[in-house]
């Protein structure tokens, strides 16, 4: 306890705090309020407790040993038992009720920044390192906790034992009380010395092993795996974390050096102590000035004055540094989202839905708007000081149940567009439609609970197809799993499965090849039967078997539906209702496919390249 007081970073004292940060942690205190009063109350008892173990042990020299008096030597001993019991269940029931409350501000804590995570734009999650914010929700949050509870049980415990401990040895012996208490400079000065090295030398270690976490994070997940081997990197790699692993043991040889150091010498002036205390002590019980009991009682409440005193020297220091965890947490929880529900949301019309971008224009944010510096390792000042439009005056209607395509070359914003419409991001102007009723009208559940999206990049959790696939329909039953499999083109693949439903893909899906991820990813969009469906090139990554299978899935789950379908194979929408050819964030032209190429535009540029270099479709196409 004396060690970690001494060696937390002391540059805590200097930080500013914002206004309101202590009324914040006092309301994330206030439900436990009856169980830190009763935290208290047992920590004023075990302070009691301390004092009144030595006087006991006095009173059984001086009143039972001395005079030879058996019966209070008797129930002395006694005492001292019924003492010890005591003090046992006071610590159990102090450490438990300590655990309910540290426990529960946890949950409080951890359980909040995770929703409030959860509900950022995308925009904040493409600037945070993931990593980091994992740290924050862990050990940001869990430091918080400890920091507030040990605090309070050291400031509080402290303060208590030093009061009771002071009191009995001035009422024994204020000479020889006086005369302890003049060691304590020999302990203290060396001590913020050691403390500041270990402090530093900790700061270091914490950030190695950050980075040591950070490497293995990106280097253990699947993708990075196959990069590291795909480039002969392996030894490299392993050279790197060597490296850092090795500073690491070394910086925590000079911490249990230096830690030893720090106990040897608290013993040290300890032991000066108590050979003073019997020193002056003896003399004066030879003399008959002082007991014998009484100095026993002295020399055992010294043995208890010098953690206390030494814990309390640096009392700011710890009081800062639970607040400041608490601001670490307060930061991130006062991220707002760019992307926020209406205060009265509105809902859609029943039956189909047709979509209206209207004038949209749309800017990305900048990093000050979306994110946090301390979230990411590598942050630079952003050298854009303004937003960049990267959609202008879009406009185009997919009317109900109609198919509607975006098309043009890569960065015309066709990706960009999509993303508007679940409003992963807001529009920066104009507005997007459906049903007539503006998205931002109405609650991101009931959006999205609208709207089915299967991307390029189909992501799955490292868990069942079972849970994989509930994640659309979470009371779905295995029947309708089942039947969502087959109409993605996916009986086959099942039946050769021993484990069926209950199989795991893997991270992000690697068990699976990139064809059966992308029917998966449908069978999911099938389970949820939205009334609009979002393809965003989907078939563009797959092998001319996989597209075909995909193809005949895509062409179920659009069945009846409003979709919208980014495509980069043309062949693939030429049958749509309507295309609209964006370039340079804007609409440049629209209309079904035969009327596209008369006219001889982009899309008939696009069109006429593809079938050139035969990479897509063959002549008679």
């Amino acid at each position: 306890m004396q060690l970690r007081s001494f060696t937390r970073d002391r540059s805590v004292r200097e930080q500013q705090l914002k206004s309101g940060t202590w009324r914040r942690v006092m309301h994330y205190a206030s439900p436990y309020r009856g169980r830190i009063i009763a935290v208290v109350a047992l920590i004023m008892v075990d302070a009691a407790l301390v004092v009144v173990q030595p006087l006991l042990i006095r009173r059984i020299i001086d009143q039972g040993v001395v005079p030879g008096v058996r019966s209070i030597v008797v129930s002395g001993a006694l005492g001292l038992a019924g003492l010890a019991v005591f003090d046992a269940v006071v610590g159990v029931v102090g450490r438990w009720i300590f655990s309910r409350i540290g426990e529960g501000l946890i949950y409080d804590l951890r359980t909040e920044v995770f929703d409030h995570v959860q509900r950022q734009s995308v925009a904040f999650f493409t600037r945070t390192q993931t990593g980091a914010l994992v740290s924050r929700l862990n050990g940001d949050v869990l430091g918080a906790q400890q920091a507030f509870t040990s605090t309070l049980n050291n400031v509080v415990g402290n303060v208590m034992s030093l009061i009771a401990i002071l009191g009995a040895m001035f009422a024994l012996s204020w000479s020889i009380t006086l005369m302890s208490l003049a060691l304590v400079p020999l302990f203290l000065l060396p001590a913020r010395l050691i403390g500041s090295r270990i402090a530093s030398y900790t700061r270091e270690q914490l950030s190695l092993n950050a980075e040591m976490s950070t490497t293995m994070t990106e280097r253990f997940n699947v993708a990075g795996a196959i990069l590291v081997k795909l480039y002969g990197h392996a030894s490299a790699e392993s050279q790197l974390f060597s490296s850092r692993a090795a500073r690491v043991r070394d910086i925590g040889i000079r911490i249990a050096l230096n830690n030893r150091i720090f106990f040897n010498a608290l013993a040290l002036v300890a032991g000066l102590a108590t050979a003073l205390a019997y020193g002056v002590g003896g003399v004066a019980a030879i003399a008959g000035t002082l007991t014998v009991g009484t100095l026993l009682a002295l020399v055992a409440l010294l043995a208890r004055l010098y953690g206390p005193l030494t814990a309390l020297a640096n009392v700011r220091v710890d009081v800062m540094t639970a607040l400041v965890s608490f601001e670490r947490i307060f930061e991130v929880l006062d991220l707002p989202s760019l992307v926020r529900d209406p205060e009265r949301p509105v809902t859609l019309p029943e039956g189909p839905l047709d979509i209206h971008f209207d004038d949209v224009d749309f800017s990305y944010p900048l990093a000050a708007e979306v994110a946090l510096a301390s979230l990411e390792s590598v942050a630079k000042e952003e050298t854009v000081a303004e937003h960049t439009e990267v959609l202008h005056d879009v406009r185009f209607h997919v009317p109900a149940g109609a198919m509607v395509a975006l098309v043009g070359p890569s960065g015309a914003g066709k990706s960009t567009t999509a993303s508007l419409l679940p409003r992963l991001y807001d529009v920066t102007a104009g507005a997007i439609r459906i049903g007539g009723v503006d998205v931002r009208d109405l609650s991101q559940q009931h959006l999205r609970d609208a709207i089915g999206v299967v991307s390029q990049e189909a992501h799955l959790f490292h868990d069942t197809i079972r849970a994989n696939l509930r994640y659309a329909k979470p009371d779905a039953s295995d029947a309708e799993l089942l039947e969502a499999l087959e109409r993605a083109q996916l009986a086959d693949f099942m039946a050769n499965l021993t484990n069926g439903l209950d199989t795991v893909v893997g991270d992000r899906g690697h068990r699976l090849s990139g064809g059966e991820k992308q029917r998966m990813a449908i069978a999911r969009v099938l389970l949820k039967q939205p009334r609009i469906i979002v393809l965003d090139e989907a078939t563009a990554h797959l092998d001319s078997e996989s597209e075909v299978a995909v193809q005949r899935a895509l062409s179920l789950a659009l069945h009846g539906r409003t979709a919208l379908v980014i495509a980069h194979r043309l062949s693939t929408i030429r049958d749509a209702d309507r295309i609209v050819v964006m370039e340079s964030g804007t609409v440049v032209d629209q209309g079904r496919h035969d009327e596209l190429l008369a006219r001889g535009g982009l899309y008939a540029d696009l069109y006429t390249t593809q079938f050139a270099t035969g990479a897509h479709e063959d002549a008679s196409a």
